[in-house]
């Protein structure tokens, strides 16, 4: 069965009636969704790079949601993205838009080697903060995160976008329904090709390269959430010239007998999909295109299902965004949903993978 980081992040949706029946259902997500509007919170952009664009896209279609501000070591970046995704003020610094005292929220999106330096400049200023993952480098970074959010009694929380996906809930649903029985071993997989560049983010150390920390977080997530922590690790890693990961090759034993065979590379392109393998059947999630991810549970001499959940609008980036206005609602100082000690957890399985492999960043804590 299911075993999640605790009780408090459990999250069910129920779609359609176990036992299943043989179809094809799709799920247009965004004209069904309701989202608390209580309170419009001010939101700021810190890194005006790829995804924060993305990010920027969703917030948008959030009605307590006001893009605020951007900010950019370059004020012209900082301005050409503010005026292309309807941000009202553009900033040349980080430390000037993290003083500004109209700012709620401020999202990092800087590479993973800033987001410990970025996070707590604006932890110190009283912002709440959203860490795009990877959360930092180590795990002695995420414990000086953490520990100054609760010193200044700030909310803080990791942008792990797919823990509030409705594909991810229905996951939780078919395995905690017993249908397939208990969850014995799992593969996943997060694989695309990117030449190899030393001055590439993906292979400088320097920046927090490799694909574990980048893409490799993900079969990572799906491991922790089904089975918890392993208590035996094996590894084998490519490394590129610059010393970085190139690929990762990772299987996980747990207590309870769970066996998860993980995988991140940067060499080859895959179906990025994770599979459940149960004792009654098999759960298969893959992404079929942007907005789309297909969810498949087959059972044992029973036709297939197939559940397809499409976003109408964005890239799905808004479910974190306003489970993170949700929780200031609450009056919350940490995710009840994604907890901080989630984050820890998997900061130390990092550590420990790439202890394993000599991966190590210049100047490492």
């Amino acid at each position: 069965m299911i075993l999640p980081p605790s009780s408090a992040s459990r999250i069910t949706l129920h779609v359609s009636p176990l036992p299943l029946r043989a179809s094809r259902i799709t799920h247009h997500l965004f004209p069904y969704l309701r989202f608390m509007t209580s309170r419009k919170y001010n939101w700021a952009i810190l890194g005006c790079g790829k995804i924060a664009g993305k990010f920027s896209s969703d917030l948008k279609l959030l009605p307590n949601a006001r893009l605020y501000a951007a900010a950019s070591r370059d004020i012209v970046k900082s301005e050409s993205f503010a005026s292309k995704y309807g941000f009202e003020k553009a900033y040349g610094s980080y430390e000037e838009m993290a003083n500004d005292p109209n700012v709620d929220i401020i999202y990092v999106a800087t590479p993973h080697s800033h987001h410990r330096d970025h996070a707590i400049l604006c932890l110190e200023r009283g912002k709440a903060v959203l860490v795009e993952k990877a959360f930092a480098l180590t795990t002695g970074e995420c414990n000086q995160m953490i520990d100054i959010a609760k010193r200044n009694k700030v909310f803080l929380m990791e942008a792990f976008w797919t823990r509030f996906q409705p594909s991810f809930q229905k996951v939780v649903e078919v395995l905690e329904s017993g249908y397939l029985g208990d969850a014995r071993m799992m593969r996943s997989e997060f694989c695309f090709f990117s030449p190899y560049i030393a001055e590439n983010r993906l292979y400088n150390l320097a920046l927090g390269g490799g694909s574990l920390l980048d893409i490799g977080v993900y079969p990572l997530f799906w491991a922790y959430q089904i089975f918890g922590k392993p208590s035996e690790i094996q590894t084998t890693v490519d490394l590129a010239p610059s010393g970085a990961d190139r690929s990762m090759a990772m299987t996980l034993k747990y207590p309870g007998g769970g066996i998860a065979q993980l995988a991140s590379s940067f060499a080859v392109c895959s179906d990025t999909q994770t599979e459940i393998w149960c004792e009654k059947g098999f759960i298969r999630v893959r992404k079929a295109d942007p907005q789309t991810v297909k969810v498949t549970v087959s059972k044992k001499e029973i036709l297939e299902e197939e559940f397809s959940f499409r976003f109408d609008k964005g890239f799905g980036l808004f479910l974190e965004a306003q489970h993170v206005m949700d929780c200031l609602d609450k009056g919350l100082l940490e995710s009840d949903l994604l907890p901080l000690s989630f984050t820890l957890d998997q900061m130390q399985l990092m550590d420990k993978i790439r202890a394993m492999t000599g991966v190590r960043y210049p100047g490492e804590i």
